[in-house]
């Protein structure tokens, strides 16, 4: 195994986020030789260099650590599961915004969607699947392209594997991972006559169509993360919440 040096590692996610070592000097306030210096192994950065760099990088939490055991520092942030004690006030907060949502479906995924929480209204919709989909950990890419899962019920199929692809190729262009990308080759990779397929027409967002009971309901989402986390938990989890597109989806929910 390759163990890239604390500089190293920088200088990849410099050249990720499309920087030069002066654009990152001049926005973490240092000079471009430092930058530099660092970059090569020549001068050792402190905890809070590292971690200033980082910042400005854009570097996941996950990733800051590993970016201080290679400078010889001892990790700053924790991870701890979202039912743990200390972690109540964060539980209690996305609990709340789950139920808030109610009638309509919300669920909160991480880093390599995985679903750690969902609201009521998802239930009828997983009692549609598969048991063997819904053993934890439960993909949420995987539920919705399978067709033991939401594929037999999607109507546009096409459009929502297109909005899977875009978001998690812009996901792993940010912080590349190798189980996130193992689930895109599984599943995302363009199908040679996918560019031919007809498309459904949106004026706004692109909608998930969905085929139940007999009628066809429009949704489209929005995505919630928390600002500023400390813990690596918080920093990955995102809350997606769906909304009826149009009258006639919003009575179905209601009803």
């Amino acid at each position: 195994m390759i163990v890239h040096t604390v500089g190293e590692q920088l200088r990849r996610w410099r050249h990720r986020r499309g920087l030069s070592q002066l654009d990152l000097s001049i926005a973490a306030d240092v000079s471009a030789r430092h930058v530099s210096l660092v970059e090569t192994g020549k001068s050792k950065p402190s905890a809070e260099m590292i971690l200033r760099l980082a910042d400005q990088l854009h570097v996941p939490l996950r990733d800051r650590n590993r970016l201080l055991l290679a400078g010889g520092f001892a990790p700053r942030y924790a991870e701890r599961p979202l039912d743990d004690r200390t972690m109540s006030a964060v539980h209690d907060a996305v609990r709340r915004v789950l139920r808030a949502h109610e009638p309509y479906p919300a669920v909160v995924f991480d880093c390599r969607w995985n679903i750690v929480m969902t609201n009521r209204a998802v239930d009828p919709f997983f009692a549609q699947a598969d048991p063997d989909l819904l053993r934890p950990p439960v993909n949420l890419v995987r539920l919705g392209l399978d067709p033991r899962g939401f594929a037999r019920i999607v109507v546009n199929l096409a459009d929502v594997r297109a909005v899977f692809r875009s978001r998690i190729s812009r996901q792993l262009a940010s912080a590349p991972d190798p189980e996130l990308a193992a689930l895109y080759d599984e599943l995302l990779a363009p199908e040679p006559d996918e560019a031919s397929r007809p498309r459904i027409d949106a004026d706004v967002v692109i909608p998930m169509i969905l085929r139940v009971d007999g009628r066809e309901l429009r949704l489209f989402s929005t995505i919630t993360t928390f600002g500023t986390p400390m813990d690596i938990t918080v920093d990955e989890i995102a809350i997606e919440s769906y909304y009826p597109a149009d009258a006639e989806s919003a009575a179905y929910f209601t009803g």
